[in-house]
């Protein structure tokens, strides 16, 4: 109210209060060990916001992104070294490398520029080339290996969640191509979506009962699932050569090889840019499927339920959740996602009839995808793309520079091998380990109120 007068400001730090009461004059001693208290606290306020930064900052570089990065550094060094020691010029210039060290130097940059360059212009821009879309084609094919890896890196990274291993990624694969395909070109006068839909939806079913099996003889009888897995990716590959060899079940009609006929084009993927790429919306699905996992692991109770049983399955069974169950249900929605990863290769990359190879190696890399994306459907799909333009990559190193593309292959494997090995590579970079904090300097107290504690 306008008649009243404001009060006495209150002060901000109770010590001012303390040293405007005192009088310097009557008593110098206290009031200079005040004046000691509040230099104190601001170097304390300032130390503890230097704590919270260098604190952040260690979080930071603790989390498993770090290790994953540094992992693909790790491997394209080495694969840099393999570079060099299998290129031509560098062997003859190292032969007089006292003589002439510059030669064997621009010699190496030479091999681990051209090879790197030649990489990059195969899977992400070619500025070679001519046009705008000629450029951007390889972009589109690194795109497109990536679609299936992602989807099949996501069925993995779901069972490692959960605690599970799904090894079982080529046998789930094949199984969802078997029966996508064989609604893709034998179920015949269905319009364009709903012949689609219906193949897509056979290939899912057909992965996720493949792998649900793992998880039934995992949740009745204790079987380990790594050996089950792999015992049906036998029984899948076998199973599917005869398929492909039997006339009259998957096998082309009035053909002796092994493949099938080609898919109807109503029951194929559409392109995503135009006819001119080679990029089709199997990977809008398989962006979908991101999505959806993330929110299954992090906004759902089944998604909660696996990360328990995940992280402890004795303490989620004492919290009331059916472990059994939810094995199942892991290994279920596990084999969908790989089972999207082989729909996608036959209704979308090879639509002219497919042979026993269709997986082409994505089960077995999708384990490594997961592994470098952390289980995280984020880094999956990094981690998906990554490997997808080392695949689209691989062959234009091999064309333009004569690179075996063997060594893509060694570089994918050491990048398996460095996230094996966290700490190695935390060693190797000097990060701290994860849940390490910096431990803080106690408080100083001061002689006269140590002193006065004592009397």
């Amino acid at each position: 109210m306008s008649g009243q007068t404001p009060g006495p400001r209150e002060p901000e730090n109770p010590l001012e209060e303390v040293l405007g009461t005192v009088d310097p004059d009557a008593e110098p001693g206290l009031a200079e060990e005040l004046e000691q208290e509040r230099a104190r606290e601001a170097e304390t306020t300032v130390e503890e916001t230097g704590d919270r930064w260098r604190d952040a900052f260690r979080r930071v570089v603790a989390g498993g992104w770090v290790v994953s990065l540094g992992a693909i550094v790790l491997a394209v060094l080495a694969g840099s070294i393999m570079i060099v020691l299998t290129d031509e010029r560098v062997q003859e210039t190292a032969t007089y490398f006292f003589a002439r060290p510059t030669d064997t130097l621009t010699a190496v940059g030479d091999a681990v520029g051209g090879a790197y360059s030649a990489l990059f212009r195969g899977s992400v821009y070619n500025y070679q080339a001519d046009t705008f879309a000629a450029a951007i084609r390889p972009l589109t094919q690194t795109l497109t290996n990536a679609a299936p890896l992602i989807a099949a890196g996501l069925g993995v990274a779901l069972a490692f969640r959960a605690g599970l291993f799904n090894i079982g990624g080529q046998g789930q694969m094949l199984m969802a191509a078997s029966a996508a395909g064989w609604v893709g070109f034998g179920v015949q006068g269905v319009p364009f979506p709903l012949h689609l839909l219906l193949a897509l939806v056979a290939g899912v079913l057909a992965g996720a009962l493949w792998a649900g099996i793992a998880g039934v003889l995992k949740a009745r009888t204790g079987a380990h699932e790594v050996i089950v897995t792999i015992m049906l990716n036998y029984v899948a590959f076998y199973l599917l050569s005869y398929l492909l060899a039997t006339p009259g079940l998957l096998q082309a009609p009035g053909s002796a090889n092994p493949k099938t006929p080609p898919m109807q084009e109503s029951a194929i993927l559409p392109p995503l840019l135009g006819s001119q790429f080679p990029l089709h919306w199997g990977f809008v699905l398989s962006l979908l499927a991101v999505v959806l996992v993330w929110w299954l692991l992090n906004r759902s109770s089944m998604g909660f339920s696996f990360r328990a049983v995940g992280a402890n399955p004795k303490a989620a069974r004492v919290a009331g959740i059916d472990v059994p169950r939810t094995t199942v249900s892991v290994m279920l929605v596990a084999g969908a996602l790989v089972g999207l990863a082989g729909v996608q290769q036959v209704l979308g990359t090879v639509t002219t009839g497919f042979s026993a190879d269709i997986d082409a190696g994505i089960g077995f890399d999708a384990i490594t995808v997961a592994l470098l994306g952390g289980s995280n459907p984020w880094g999956v799909l990094g981690a998906g793309i990554l490997f997808g333009a080392f695949k689209a990559g691989g062959s234009a190193m091999q064309a333009a520079e004569g690179i075996p593309i063997e060594i893509v292959l060694v570089v994918q494997s050491l990048i398996v091998l460095f996230i094996a090995a966290p700490p190695l590579v935390r060693a190797i970079f000097r990060l701290p380990q994860p849940g390490t904090r910096r431990r803080s300097t106690p408080p100083v107290r001061s002689t006269a109120t140590t002193t006065e504690g004592q009397a």
